[in-house]
């Protein structure tokens, strides 16, 4: 791999204001979901599970960073609060 500041990624890159997030992606933390998911979540305004209801599970699985593992660690959230995606 090359350089630091080669790199693709913003947050490999110190472009990304991770304090930005800390203060926004609580739910998210609170579920496991890993940093990359949680970061897509926020940056779509989606703070909270009960947020879901706003985006289609397609819209979901398209989000940069969210993975098959955060998106089925979300689903079984979601049945157990009986929520469901627009």
């Amino acid at each position: 791999m090359s350089k630091k500041s080669d790199s693709k990624c913003a947050v490999a890159r110190g472009e990304v204001d991770k304090d930005k997030y800390e203060s926004l992606d609580g739910e998210w933390r609170q579920i496991g979901l890993a940093a990359p998911a949680r970061r897509a979540l926020v940056d779509a305004r989606l703070y909270k599970v009960s947020d879901l209801r706003k985006i289609s599970l397609d819209d979901l699985t398209e989000l940069h960073g969210m993975g098959k593992s955060a998106v089925a660690r979300i689903k079984v959230v979601m049945n157990a609060k009986k929520i469901r995606f627009r």
